[in-house]
């Protein structure tokens, strides 16, 4: 079944299921800044607006547009930035 997820006091907010791709989320974010955790590996894709993004390790910042992905180590932190709401599909590896 599906499962709600909220963080950052409501501006950030996904559902969680099973797809045929395995475990992943599908999530809204406000306009902001916010630094996320891994427990796995994520392949992020953005479905709607952009997200500035940088990654573990890394002092640059890259911009991903609707159906760009980009990956995320398993047990790292990695920093976004939106300039408007955006939207995103997650599958955990």
């Amino acid at each position: 079944m599906f499962k709600t997820n909220e963080y950052f006091e409501g501006k950030v907010m996904s559902i969680a299921f099973d797809s045929n791709d395995g475990a992943a989320t599908i999530g809204v974010m406000a306009k902001g800044e916010y630094e996320f955790g891994t427990t796995t590996v994520e392949h992020m894709t953005v479905t709607s607006g952009e997200m500035t993004v940088q990654l573990p390790g890394s002092n640059e910042w890259f911009t991903y547009k609707p159906f760009e992905t980009f990956i995320v180590d398993k047990d790292v932190k990695f920093k976004v930035k939106l300039n408007s709401d955006t939207a995103y599909r997650c599958l955990y590896k």
